[in-house]
């Protein structure tokens, strides 16, 4: 499969089995455009399939923002309000990466920037970082996630204080209220999201993304139904090369080389 055509406000490249998504458009705060959200659901196929990619960063261009979401001025451009609703969100481009992702997070993450950093696994943020679902102060609720997302994450009631003021909390406040994995220095956010990166990807790259699959069953499945499915799981993770490969490399007291087969 090959790497779809991407807009110039969209990066992609791959390294050392890490692929990074940036939002290129510094000038308009990293706002995504519905070419841009078309673009990422067109590279989502291609990341799922390519078995080089074992991890995905997520990340916009430069320090002023990971992204405000959508661009409110071209927001006509999703036609009607039938087909405005019926769109496949960009966000949800983020939730249908079946490999772990890892948001990269400075300066604003607001509105949809909000929903595809909570479509993210994990969450490491610059001390300049700011978290916001504003969508209210301009007359609607987030459509693609921060109302069903955000309580997840954090406290009822601190969803809703973000949700039903729109305002913005520190990068501070976003740690102590569970929505920020990691808060960094603003010149430690690159070094410490690479070395989370590789740690991940050296490891099994099917039973990294069975773990990922089942804490998501976990958040809407009945206990008992998820231990049996963990279960089931576990066990087909012991048909693979990389059981074999992690079992002979511990017995070898050697680093498992890890194929994803």
């Amino acid at each position: 499969m090959k790497i779809p055509n991407l807009p110039d406000e969209f990066l992609f490249s791959v390294d050392k089995n890490v692929a990074t998504i940036t939002l290129n458009r510094e000038s308009k705060l990293n706002t995504m455009t519905p070419a841009m959200g078309k673009a990422l659901l067109e590279l989502v196929p291609y990341i799922n399939a390519n078995d080089e990619i074992r991890v995905v960063i997520l990340t916009g261009t430069g320090e002023r923002a990971f992204s405000a979401g959508s661009d409110v001025k071209v927001l006509d451009q999703y036609g009607s309000n039938w087909q405005l609703r019926n769109r496949v969100d960009y966000a949800r481009g983020i939730w249908a990466i079946r490999k772990p992702v890892i948001s990269k997070i400075r300066g604003y993450c607001i509105g949809g920037g909000l929903e595809m950093a909570l479509m993210s696994d994990i969450r490491y943020a610059s001390e300049n970082a700011q978290f916001g679902a504003g969508e209210i102060k301009l007359g609607w609720h987030g459509g693609a996630g921060n109302t069903q997302l955000l309580p997840r994450v954090i406290a009822t009631g601190k969803a809703l204080e973000m949700l039903l003021t729109g305002d913005l909390i520190s990068a501070q406040q976003a740690e102590r209220y569970g929505l920020v994995d990691q808060l960094l220095a603003a010149d430690q956010l690159d070094a410490a999201v690479d070395d989370l990166a590789q740690r991940i990807a050296a490891n099994a790259p099917i039973a990294a993304q069975l773990a990922k699959h089942l804490v998501r069953v976990s958040q809407s499945t009945a206990v008992d139904i998820g231990l049996q499915y963990e279960n089931d799981t576990f066990a087909y993770c012991f048909t693979t090369k990389d059981s074999q490969e992690g079992r002979s490399a511990f017995a070898e007291k050697r680093k498992p080389n890890f194929t994803g087969e």
